[in-house]
């Protein structure tokens, strides 16, 4: 015990010996201390809910919030419906979880879940994805008519209705410039001397996010090898549009199996999101090519981090989906309870490879 406060210091123990908490001491010594508003509201009382919070669109005495993806079948959205959790359980909000059964993306699935939503007179407030761009703006005008706030995560889509008063939770598509040229750093230290660099993408799904990803992955890719001064020794291919090659989204590793064979000279493979991405490490390892293509993708989920371990796959970029469930629920309770509104925030993206997978997804964070 004498060691013990000898290591807190004399006036610390003085304060103890007086029967002081560090902290009260600690807190009776700092001047500055603020414990009200400018107009004399303490903070404790600033802080709590507004009365009728609670009470908001349903007046129910509760808060129920939904959240709907656009495939809740493959595993990608269990951290952000996980982080929508923790989000609700924060706030005392009640939350449902929805979104297609299907591991791709299925977007008549998704508006048909919307809409059954948008009935429930019990709803206070949804979040959603927006994959297919300008294919939302009836679902806001609707929830604008019930009085229901709106908060869009993932996919986005610029010119939804009500665009600048819409928060939204996601990284801007140019992240995946960072899997192009951790691809091209990849081929590089193989000791590929040229060869072909492809992006397969399901183009036919109209995904323009997965799209611009897709042509800025591919952006990135030619830069990296043009400043390496190799551009001239590989072939990079985004298909016509660099938005990338098509492949049949019913049979995906089929296709990139296909692709593959008949280029014969691949060296490397990105795809831009977690339908493709998948693919393309099942496609290596299917014809037993892990140390000859580097490939690469967009989105983790529980398969894709299985092939980084097993070297199918080289690396992929998270989105950080915890944080695109996480913070629309605060965001739309903080637009019900504080009137803040259409505050954005860029997750961004990470890097996962055979280097720092088993860092990440053992709590649903990624």
């Amino acid at each position: 015990m004498l060691r013990s406060t000898m290591a807190l210091g004399a006036s610390t123990a003085i304060g103890l010996a007086l029967g002081l908490g560090v902290g009260d001491f600690v807190s009776a010594q700092v001047s500055g201390g603020v414990d009200q508003t400018v107009g004399g509201t303490p903070f404790q009382d600033a802080a709590k809910p507004a009365p009728e919070t609670t009470n908001f669109h349903s007046d129910d005495g509760r808060l129920t919030f939904a959240i709907i993806s656009h495939t809740a079948g493959n595993g990608f959205f269990d951290p952000a419906y996980v982080g929508a959790q923790v989000a609700a359980d924060a706030f005392g909000i009640n939350l449902i979880k929805l979104g297609p059964e299907a591991p791709i993306d299925d977007y008549p699935r998704q508006f048909e879940i919307i809409n059954q939503v948008l009935q429930d007179p019990t709803i206070d407030g949804l979040a959603i994805t927006t994959g297919q761009a300008g294919a939302y703006d009836d679902v806001v005008a609707k929830a604008n008519q019930l009085g229901i706030p709106v908060a869009t995560f993932n996919s986005w889509d610029p010119g939804i209705l009500d665009r600048d008063d819409i928060s939204h939770t996601g990284q801007h598509y140019s992240a995946a410039a960072i899997g192009g040229r951790a691809m091209v750093e990849c081929i590089l230290e193989s000791g590929a001397e040229g060869g072909s660099i492809l992006f397969p993408n399901t183009t036919t799904m109209g995904n323009v996010e997965v799209n611009n990803r897709t042509t800025s992955a591919f952006e990135a890719a030619v830069e990296a090898l043009d400043a390496a001064g190799k551009l001239g020794d590989f072939v990079v291919d985004a298909g016509p549009e660099n938005i990338g090659i098509d492949v049949d989204q019913k049979n995906l590793v089929g296709s990139v199996v296909s692709l593959i064979e008949s280029r014969g000279d691949v060296v490397g493979l990105m795809g831009t999101n977690a339908a493709t991405t998948p693919a393309i490490g099942d496609a290596v390892a299917q014809l037993g090519m892990e140390n000859q293509i580097c490939a690469f993708g967009f989105d983790l989920g529980p398969k894709m981090l299985d092939q980084i371990k097993a070297g199918s796959l080289d690396g992929s970029l998270g989105q950080q989906p915890f944080l695109q469930g996480f913070y629309p629920i605060v965001q739309l309770y903080l637009q019900i309870d504080r009137g803040v509104a259409a505050a954005d925030l860029d997750t961004k993206a990470q890097l996962v490879t055979e280097e720092n997978v088993e860092a990440v997804g053992k709590r649903f964070e990624n």
